[in-house]
């Protein structure tokens, strides 16, 4: 029996077999931590500045609820996609278009936000690169516009604005916030 590196906690191993040497045979939780957590010092580098670079749809909501948010919102995805719905108060700048229209549309003084569709999409990343290249200072949305809605957040289109109910697995049902 060996002891873990980071903790006390005993793991055990068992015998070389015909698949390789010995292979550490991990309690319940081995899988997460297979490996191990990086130093404090580490992590808090990390944390920091994945907040430096995103901001989620909560976050940006209650900023731009406060009526002075401190950012342009920028939508990035396609002409069709933003009439399908948008969140009101966005700008529409695609990202093919950001460079040769940004400076006609932004202040490079202003932060900017930049959202695409959702988590599987990586619209707003190559939005807030392309922003990024040209010198604004930007965050991407996480959660993108799914998120948005699934947190049922308003919606703008040609006829008005909408709201869909919250969806109880992105938004805790009853309640403001989720309180982080």
């Amino acid at each position: 029996m060996t002891t873990h590196p980071i903790t006390t906690h005993p793991i055990t191993t068992r015998s070389a077999t015909a698949a390789g040497p010995q292979d550490p045979v991990r309690p319940a939780a081995g899988a997460a931590l297979g490996t191990p957590p990086a130093a404090p010092a580490e992590a808090a580098a990390f944390f920091a500045a994945r907040l430096a670079f995103q901001a989620d749809v909560a976050d940006v909501h209650a900023s731009l609820e406060s009526g002075d948010p401190g950012f342009v919102l920028v939508d990035s995805r396609s002409a069709e996609a933003w009439e399908q719905g948008r969140i009101p108060g966005a700008v529409h700048l695609p990202t093919a278009g950001i460079p040769a229209r940004a400076a006609d549309v932004l202040d490079p003084a202003v932060p900017v936000i930049a959202y695409c569709w959702g988590p599987g999409c990586d619209g707003a990343t190559r939005a807030a690169l392309a922003l990024a290249r040209l010198g604004y200072p930007v965050k991407e949305m996480i959660g993108g516009f799914e998120y948005w809605t699934r947190e049922g957040f308003a919606v703008e289109t040609a006829t008005g604005t909408r709201r869909a109910a919250p969806d109880p697995l992105t938004a805790p049902a009853g309640a403001a916030s989720c309180g982080c």
